[in-house]
């Protein structure tokens, strides 16, 4: 696993996402969409180091956390600002879109 991303439990959450803007991947490693968005993300923790953090919870070894957050599929990104959820995305998204997402989030003056 890349070096900026984080995998996070039901115990380690909490605290990992309070401050910031975190990008959460909700996965399992028996999901096919899921490998393809996974180096995505990847690739976007290194693009965004400091700035997002980026984190995976693998759904099946963490179900409180994939309940708390209504989870119904997979993949899904969660994008948290401080501990909250503030967008998210069911699918398999092209890089450009999760970016603009993180974009939106980081730059809200330029959204529009």
């Amino acid at each position: 696993m890349n070096p900026t991303t984080t995998p996070l439990t039901d115990e380690t959450f909490s605290e990992a996402t309070a401050s910031g803007l975190t990008l959460v991947d909700f996965w399992a490693p028996w999901c096919g969409p899921c490998r393809v968005v996974g180096p995505v993300v990847e690739e976007l923790g290194t693009a965004y180091a400091g700035r997002v953090k980026v984190a995976k919870v693998n759904v099946d070894e963490n179900p409180e956390l994939a309940a708390q957050f209504r989870i119904q599929s997979i993949p899904t990104l969660l994008l948290l600002k401080n501990g909250q959820s503030v967008d998210s995305m069911v699918g398999a998204h092209p890089k450009a879109a999760i970016a603009r997402m993180l974009e939106q989030h980081l730059n809200p003056s330029a959204s529009g």
